[in-house]
């Protein structure tokens, strides 16, 4: 049975975001085990206050976190893009969370790092307040970019896909409901 965790980085729980994560989630518990890092509801300092000079204490919701990344086969991420880029509290969980000695290891005297989520795979679902065509062709996919290669495959997750949804500002409920069908249909593709 397929391990999954999905890992909502919409600060709102009241966002088209929720919804999302919560038909993929209902879609894929009928045939793969479940387990859910919703990133609004963790307590933690999102200032990586030494950089990597020095650790900072990981709190219980971190520790909990980083078990359940390392536990996981498939990883889904649910985010919108706002300017561009991770909303603030996503990035502060990779800067916690994703840290040295856990989702990748450097070598010493090295400038190479050993890859220690290798063997695992993701799904980037990201929404966009526009068509999502501009935000590949004009403006190159930051966040998507940012979080497929400089995070996942950084540590070791080589099979990323990405499922692009927007605009999601003035959307009809007509066109929600197409989404969350369309949602349905990836989580049911990991059974």
């Amino acid at each position: 049975m397929k391990k999954i965790v999905i890992i909502n980085g919409h600060p709102n729980k009241e966002s088209f975001n929720f919804a999302i994560a919560e038909t993929y989630k209902k879609a894929a518990a009928s045939g793969a085990e479940v387990k859910e890092i919703v990133i609004t509801d963790l307590v933690f300092n999102p200032n990586l206050q030494q950089g990597y000079m020095k650790r900072t204490e990981l709190e219980p919701d971190l520790l909990e976190s980083i078990e359940k990344i390392q536990w996981a086969d498939h990883l889904v991420w649910v985010h919108p893009v706002w300017w561009g880029g991770l909303p603030a509290l996503t990035k502060a969980f990779i800067d916690r969370a994703f840290l040295p000695g856990i989702m990748f290891k450097y070598r010493e005297n090295s400038p190479w790092w050993d890859k220690l989520l290798t063997g695992k795979t993701a799904h980037i679902i990201t929404t966009l307040d526009f068509p999502t065509f501009i935000y590949k062709l004009q403006y190159a996919k930051p966040s998507v970019n940012q979080l497929r290669k400089s995070t996942l495959q950084f540590c070791g997750i080589k099979k990323v896909k990405v499922s692009y949804f927007g605009p999601i500002k003035n959307s009809t409920d007509e066109q929600r409901a197409k989404i969350l069908k369309e949602v349905e249909k990836l989580g049911n593709k990991l059974k």
